[in-house]
């Protein structure tokens, strides 16, 4: 049986840290509450009953406590009946007795009387407890790491699977050297912290993973810039302004259109305003928050797609990079991420090198995220950098073989770093963003949910955000499948408004092409698809002479991975010139 209490006294017990709640969250609460008697209950299901004492706060009273009592019965024939009933009754002021699995524990245990039986022994804290730190939750209850977090919303994402969840801000000093008592590694899941606290917690033996030298470079974009130029890491020109005069001759400088963003506080599309013509200045300025708020100019790059790179740098200075991806936005927010990028293998080696020095040039271990512009000219340029799990790398839980969750925590904590290359040929991932505000955004969600329970390859991710608002991050779905043309036509049954039978997008697939000089040459070809023909695989016949359409073989040749093409049978001139 699960006792949860509600006192008269309007007054709520948190049983998992013995505190009382306000008043102002008891609403909120009482729906959190009946999640995590589901919750209870599933536990229950799956591992018994079992009896854990809750002791109420040295000399707190309860006069007359409501409760709603959820019992487990088993009868005769061994199966388990859930009862729900409600009534009053006058517990001692001392001790209140709950029925709950045993894994519901008091967080101010000294960390040392725990017992542990997972990969790490460690406690892992998190600054933040958003979808990130959610997802390193998920990633650590398949190796039974404890993790804990900070952050200041009771219903936090992260909070219904934490460890434990403490309430309270993440930038404010004392909390996050109170919060630091709990754990044996302190990590984040979003760098806008006070790097200050973190350098003496460091200075008084707190292990910080990355390195609070590493959070004071990146929260600040100006610095950054400056930190990775010294390096040597190709960036877009940039300039400090304090002033209109200032804004003004880096405008006659780098020209326009002309990119002014925020030093601290930006991400999302936040923090960044575009100058089309000097008249311009002014506007973008006041958009950011005035010239107080600290500001700093980028030469416009003119890029044809946006590249990211996951990286993860073990304590013992290991390196390993996940496969390019490409990141689309709306609005500036991200909206799509295709992996792997469909880039030439030249760019793809100057993105991961570029990507490597980066995070070679921080200190610390953890899972950075390396943003990058390929412009026109074929350059690649880096764009910011975030010290933790990122966004563009969602898709890793399904298609690498250690998602960058997963790799975070592995990084953090000491151990060896897990394989980062794809498992599966191609995905695709779709942030599901509010469209509209309250009920209306989330029926619009749930709509696309349901669709997307219908496509091969999807995972679906929700974060149970309390609150929908336009743009903002509510979940992601991840699909993959044999080819980017494959996940894109799957993606693209999915944002249809009629839906479609979604299984069937990919239904007869392309998997092999066979290509030939001319028709002369179908006598010897056509075995080819006499044998394919046997066993079922799809493929396509077509004439494509390297010396008569030069053009039109490099097109197809390009276009063959994009259109889920895996093997090319050439005949004639086709099969010389195919390779280069």
């Amino acid at each position: 049986m699960t006792v949860l209490p509600f006192f008269s006294d309007s007054r709520l017990v948190d049983c998992r840290s013995r505190r009382f709640l306000p008043s102002s969250v008891l609403g909120r609460h009482y729906h959190r509450a009946s999640d995590r008697m589901l919750h209870l209950h599933q536990s229950i299901l799956l591992s018994g009953p079992r009896i854990t004492h809750f002791v109420l706060p040295r000399g707190a009273t309860a006069v007359t406590d409501t409760t709603v009592r959820f019992s487990m019965e088993r009868s005769a024939c061994c199966k388990e009946k859930l009862f729900a009933s409600h009534s009053t009754h006058t517990p001692s002021s001392q001790s209140l007795a709950c029925l709950a699995s045993s894994e519901v524990h008091d967080p101010s245990t000294r960390k040392d009387d725990l017992t542990f039986h997972g990969v790490s022994e460690k406690i892992v804290g998190v600054l933040g407890g958003g979808q990130l730190g959610r997802m390193l939750c998920q990633a650590a209850s398949e190796m039974a790491i404890k993790v804990i977090v900070l952050d200041p919303l009771e219903s936090c994402p992260a909070s219904a699977i934490a460890y434990d969840h403490m309430v309270g801000s993440f930038d404010d000093s004392a909390t996050v050297e109170e919060f630091a008592k709990r754990c044996e590694i302190l990590t984040v899941e979003i760098e806008h912290v006070d790097a200050a606290t973190l350098e003496k917690l460091e200075q008084h033996g707190v292990d910080c993973q990355p390195k609070a030298s590493t959070i004071r470079i990146i929260q600040d974009k100006y610095l950054q810039k400056v930190h990775f130029s010294r390096h040597g890491i190709p960036l877009p020109e940039f300039m400090q302004i304090d002033n209109l005069e200032g804004a003004k001759r880096a405008g006659d400088q780098f020209g326009y259109p002309l990119m002014l963003k925020s030093k601290r506080l930006a991400y999302d599309g936040r923090g960044n305003a575009v100058a089309k013509t000097a008249e311009e200045l002014s506007s973008a300025v006041a958009v950011l928050g005035g010239f107080e708020r600290g500001l700093y100019v980028e030469k416009w790059a003119p890029f044809i797609k946006e590249l990211a790179v996951i990286v993860a740098r073990g304590r013992d200075n290991s390196v390993l990079c996940y496969p390019v991806v490409e990141t689309i936005h709306k609005e500036n927010i991200c909206h799509i991420v295709k992996a792997p990028a469909s880039i030439p293998w030249k760019i793809r080696k100057q993105a991961n090198d570029i990507a490597y020095d980066a995070v070679c040039s921080l200190e610390g271990a953890g899972v950075f995220a390396v943003e990058l512009f390929l412009t026109r000219d074929g350059q690649v340029l880096l764009n910011e950098v975030a010290p933790r799990p990122h966004n563009s790398g969602h898709h890793t839980i399904e298609s690498c073989y250690t998602s960058q969750y997963e790799q975070h925590l592995r990084a953090v904590i000491g151990l060896p770093l897990g394989d980062p290359s794809m498992k599966t040929p191609a995905a695709i991932m779709y942030n599901i963003l509010g469209e509209e505000e309250g009920e209306q955004g989330f029926r619009l969600a749930h709509r696309l949910i349901g669709r997307a329970l219908s496509i091969k390859g999807a995972a679906i991710h929700w974060y149970n955000k309390p609150e929908m608002r336009k743009q903002r991050k509510m979940g992601h779905i991840t699909i993959v499948g044999s080819s980017m043309g494959t996940v894109e036509a799957r993606l693209n049954a999915l944002l249809s408004e009629e839906g479609g039978d979604c299984q069937s997008t990919d239904a007869v697939q392309l998997r092999v092409g066979i290509i030939m000089g001319s028709d002369s040459d179908l006598p010897v070809m056509k075995d080819a698809a006499r044998i394919l023909d046997a066993f079922d695989v799809p493929y396509e016949v077509r004439i494509v002479s390297a010396h008569r359409t030069p053009d039109l073989m490099f097109r197809y040749a390009s276009s063959a991975k994009e259109r889920g093409v895996q093997v090319i049978i050439a005949g004639a001139g086709g099969a010389a010139h195919l390779p280069g």
